[in-house]
């Protein structure tokens, strides 16, 4: 006599999910790579200066010629943009896009007030101090290392109203735009750097 042998349906354990493969923004990673090698440039600049600070052999010198209650204004004005920036990307983040471009608008604004006072600051001490950046250790330095921040914050500008422009024109999609990020990025960069280089210059230096 055949017997059928009971069959059971076998189960297997359902294999845990994979986890998808996450790759950090190729961006990012670009942007950041820039901020090393622009730490590395500023670096040597205030290296350089700190190395002949106060090694002058003849005048003007930094306690004569270097205003303080300028350079407090511009510094105020600089500063008080990454705050305008940083509100202005969390506006674009939740879509509000008149916000947006107000305080962006505003980061502009600031950022220009303070290559104003830059260049005015220069123009006093070229014309009334006659410190350029052949007179002596201190102009060389000193135009060199203010001159280049200079140079990255116009820069910074140019970046601000192209993304001012294309939020304009609607090539700027919110609540995510890379675009702002990035640059909103670099604006704080520069505002870092210049803490730096106003204790350094206008503070410790004097």
């Amino acid at each position: 006599m055949n017997e059928t042998l009971p069959t059971h349906a076998v189960t297997y354990p359902t294999p845990p999910p994979v986890p998808a493969e996450t790759r950090p923004d190729v961006h990012k990673v670009g942007m950041v790579t820039f901020f090393v090698s622009e730490v590395a440039f500023f670096s040597t600049l205030i290296m350089t200066y700190i190395i002949y600070m106060g090694q002058s052999k003849t005048g003007p010198t930094p306690a004569e010629v270097l205003s303080l209650p300028l350079v407090l204004g511009t510094t105020f004005c600089l500063l008080s943009s990454s705050v305008t920036i940083h509100f202005a990307e969390r506006a674009l983040r939740a879509s509000h896009r008149a916000a947006f471009s107000l305080l962006w608008s505003l980061t502009i604004l600031l950022g220009c007030l303070f290559i104003a006072g830059t260049a005015y600051e220069w123009y006093d001490l070229i014309t009334k101090h006659q410190l350029t950046i052949s007179r002596n250790l201190f102009g060389t330095t000193f135009f060199t290392l203010i001159g280049f921040h200079a140079f990255h914050v116009s820069v910074g500008l140019v970046l601000l109203a192209v993304m001012l422009g294309l939020v304009w024109r609607n090539k700027v999609k919110p609540p995510e735009s890379l675009g702002v990020e990035l640059v909103s990025w670099y604006w704080h960069f520069v505002d870092a750097v210049w803490i730096v280089v106003f204790l350094l210059v206008y503070v410790i230096g004097r």
